[in-house]
């Protein structure tokens, strides 16, 4: 059984295979003051709710965007589940060719979604993944990771209005009857909602518009069949893909 954990800013995602077959998957708040002790039964109480002992786990692969947590995971695959965890970064193997101006400052999240979209569904590819940012990257014929764009996520974004705004409230993200709202609540689900749909739909058509390319795009993360509804561009929703590309990574290490 392989443990695989993906840190973000917001969560942390967290998925146990049996070879390529997922059998369990939590998401979990990330909490950068937690100490290995407090993220170490976090886990054990997750794996016990499910029957399932830390010594079932023959090795773990983890990637993350939170450098202060490194740390913190490292040793609690140490401590806890008795295995050195792999982690995605210089000296593991992925297959990705990454041409960027610095590739070490591609995220480890991102090198993850490209390598499972790549071997999912192949080059010309779009990776969409909406997390704390909305990331959008652009995979060539030549199955060469070649760039991204990066706007601020969905979450932070209402998250700022409604601080800023005095007057517009904590709003819940679901889709409105109509595009014009006839009430403050509707009138911002609106324009986050339909905001997001445009600014995802004018990114990929520019992508494909500038390298003269007709790619599949993925969309990925916990936002992703909200915004993939009602979008003309996104074909593909995978909730999964970043533990799916961990899993390969370990594969390809092991």
């Amino acid at each position: 059984m392989i443990l695989v954990v993906d840190v973000g800013n917001t969560n942390i995602v967290i998925g146990l295979y049996q070879e390529r077959t997922l059998l369990h998957h939590w998401r979990v708040s990330t909490n950068r003051s937690a100490t290995v002790d407090e993220y170490g039964m976090m886990f054990r109480n997750l794996f016990d709710h499910c029957g399932i002992m830390f010594s079932e786990v023959e090795g773990v692969m983890i990637s993350s965007v939170v450098p202060p947590l490194m740390f913190v995971m490292e040793n609690l695959c140490l401590q806890y589940i008795k295995k050195a965890p792999y982690i995605v970064g210089p000296g593991i193997k992925t297959g990705l060719n990454v041409r960027v101006d610095n590739p070490k400052e591609v995220g480890a999240d991102r090198i993850v979604n490209a390598v499972a979209a790549l071997e999912l569904y192949g080059a010309p590819c779009i990776v969409v993944d909406f997390g704390t940012a909305t990331t959008y990257d652009y995979i060539d014929p030549s199955e060469q990771l070649v760039g991204c764009a990066i706007a601020p996520g969905i979450g932070i974004s209402t998250e700022a209005l409604y601080q800023k705004a005095a007057k517009l409230p904590r709003i819940e993200l679901i889709k409105p009857k109509s595009v014009v709202g006839r009430n403050t609540v509707t009138a911002m689900q609106a324009g986050i909602i339909f905001g997001f749909v445009a600014q995802v739909d004018g990114i990929v058509e520019r992508i494909q518009d500038e390298f003269q390319v007709s790619p599949t795009v993925v969309a990925t993360g916990g936002l992703a069949e909200l915004i993939a509804g009602e979008s003309k561009t996104i074909q593909v929703v995978n909730p999964m893909l970043t533990l799916q590309g961990l899993q390969m990574i370990y594969e390809k290490n092991v």
